[in-house]
């Protein structure tokens, strides 16, 4: 990658359910807003959520993409996701692979 490449982040968020998670990876990376999306298997999460302690089965939702994409996947994810407050956050990716990281960049656009 050299300095005018765009920055790579690594969007998460967690789903109630694969089949949802499958669907918006798709949506996004169909849409160009996301080059690869993976859906990890059930997990168990232990939150807090308006003032009681919640336990429930997620599935985590990883989507590889470029800074310029973000405000974009957040706006799809607000409108397509089932949570009242989603977890939606984004990682920089600080070292990558120069073909890997040209794949992410050509297959997403702003």
């Amino acid at each position: 990658m050299t300095p005018s490449t765009p920055a790579l982040i690594l969007i998460t968020t967690t789903l109630p359910n694969a089949q949802i998670a499958l669907e918006l990876a798709q949506q996004l990376v169909s849409e160009k807003l996301a080059a690869c999306g993976q859906v990890l298997p059930a997990m168990t999460s232990i939150y807090v959520w308006q003032g009681q302690i919640c336990q429930d089965t997620e599935h985590l939702l990883l989507l590889k993409t470029t800074a310029d994409c973000f405000a974009r996947v957040e706006a799809h994810l607000k409108k397509h996701h089932p949570y009242t407050e989603p977890q939606i956050t984004a990682i920089p990716i600080t070292h990558v692979s120069q073909g890997y990281g040209q794949w992410v960049v050509d297959n997403t656009r702003p």
